[in-house]
């Protein structure tokens, strides 16, 4: 009987220790080993506050700053912190009406999830800012960053330097999940192209919470607080007065004005008309004014400096002249006997604004006058010049010389969409005039018309 008493007192025991030995593992691995309650517990004490960089500053030629940063605040939301809050005294301190309220929380989840914060409110006047911040503790959830705006202080610019916005699902999905919900990037003009130079590198703080959801200072005095890092400054050939004066000549007006450097190839100016005031996209009106821009028929958002496609008429009589020069078909000496109008060809077109008196008695003359008559022959030379057998192949060779003088292809300015304007094919005359065609079909192209199109950039 002894002998049973005592083993069932060891098994006893036994279970005692084994049940003992499980909670202290238990309890060291909740303490030591677990992240998930410490993760839940950091979650409700520790506030992780994203600071947003500075963008680079955009500088003209002259050193002076195009455009600079103010700061604004977006209104952050984490729906899944948003718990027993004062609904409608939120919606009157915000000037909601509850419909959008819930909305605006629906959009947060659909986009970034319950639990990661998403712009409820982006960039709230000061106003609005000063009475959140009043009473911002009353309303669990909710919380402002600041964000560096744009800010444009010639006024002009718009369609070179681009604007910002906040990155969309696309930007997010395109970039592997670099970008998030929140951030703002460049998403036209300069602020696109060199969006990497311009960025900076976003920073977190760590903020401790107290029972009323309000922040009381830095989580172990700063310790894990990554520095926000500004983005670099850009310089550019862009010269501000001269884009002021180009966009004032301009106004109410369709059509562009581009001035380049000819040593360099650097664009002083471009204006595109209707222009528009950069300002008007920053700050809290940006979608108002873009959704009333974007449905202008006028298409204020279009830069025709570098989308816009024109036939270049006089303007490309000089290129002809050196494709002319360069192939020996003429020397600067060589003249043409214009009467008014152009007869090789039988229709007696193209006619010029000049007749007799030796305007176009050679090239600088030719050039001088604008004679309509000299080119197209000029260009004709060119095309049916005897070494290339005939004029397709001649025209070819006409066609390169176009590309090689930026006609046709794009020249690969640095503000994106740009067109490449247009030079014809043999291919597309030949489908169109179903191979029958010759120098004499297309010879307006020799004063820049027909089928040839251009950008002010080209």
């Amino acid at each position: 009987m002894s002998v049973f008493n005592q083993s069932r007192s060891y098994i006893i025991r036994a279970i005692f220790l084994a049940v003992f030995i499980v909670i202290l593992a238990q309890l060291v691995n909740l303490q030591i080993f677990g992240r998930k309650y410490h993760e839940l517990a950091m979650n409700n004490a520790v506030f992780q506050k994203i600071v947003y960089p500075e963008r680079g500053i955009i500088f003209d030629r002259k050193g002076k700053p195009i455009l600079n940063n103010i700061i604004m605040f977006d209104l952050m939301v984490t729906p899944a912190e948003v718990k027993n809050i004062d609904t409608s005294a939120f919606c009157s301190l915000m000037n909601i009406d509850t419909a959008e309220f819930r909305q605006k929380i629906v959009d947060a989840v659909v986009k970034n999830t319950r639990v990661r914060p998403s712009i409820f409110m982006s960039l709230l006047t000061p106003e609005m800012q000063a009475r959140f911040e009043e009473n911002g503790w009353r309303f669990s959830g909710f919380n402002l960053v600041a964000r560096p705006v744009r800010s444009y202080p010639f006024n002009v610019g718009a369609h070179i330097l681009g604007y910002i916005s906040e990155a969309d699902q696309r930007d997010i999905e395109r970039s592997g999940g670099f970008y998030r919900m929140g951030d703002y990037r460049g998403k036209n003009g300069l602020e696109y192209t060199y969006e990497k130079v311009l960025m900076g590198q976003r920073g977190i703080e760590y903020m401790i919470k107290d029972n009323k959801n309000r922040l009381v200072g830095h989580y172990e005095n700063g310790e894990f607080d990554t520095m926000a890092v500004a983005g670099r400054g850009l310089k550019t050939h862009i010269d501000v007065e001269l884009q002021a004066l180009a966009e004032k000549l301009i106004s109410n007006k369709v059509g562009a004005a581009v001035a380049i450097d000819p040593k360099t190839g650097g664009i002083l100016a471009m204006a595109s008309g209707p222009t528009f005031n950069p300002n008007d996209l920053t700050g809290p009106e940006f979608r108002k004014n873009y959704q009333k821009m974007n449905l202008d028929v006028a298409s204020p958002l279009l830069n025709r400096g570098i989308q816009g496609r024109y036939p270049p008429g006089s303007t490309f009589k000089p290129l002809g002249g050196l494709v002319a020069l360069d192939e020996g078909v003429i020397t600067p000496a060589f003249g043409y006997p214009c009467g008014g109008r152009y007869f090789a060809c039988g229709a007696g077109k193209p006619a010029c604004t000049h007749a007799g008196g030796g305007h176009a008695a050679n090239l600088r003359a030719a050039i001088a006058n604008s004679c309509n008559s000299y080119f197209v022959d000029v260009y004709r030379k060119v095309v049916d010049n005897r070494k290339y057998g005939n004029a397709k192949k001649g025209y070819e060779v006409w066609e390169d010389y176009m590309n090689l003088f930026g006609l046709g292809v794009r020249l690969g300015v640095d503000v994106p969409s740009e067109n490449m304007g247009n030079i014809p094919t043999v291919a597309v005359y030949d489908k169109e005039y179903r191979g029958s065609w010759n120098s004499c079909t297309n010879l307006t192209l020799g004063i820049g018309q027909d089928k040839m199109l251009a950008t002010p950039c080209n």
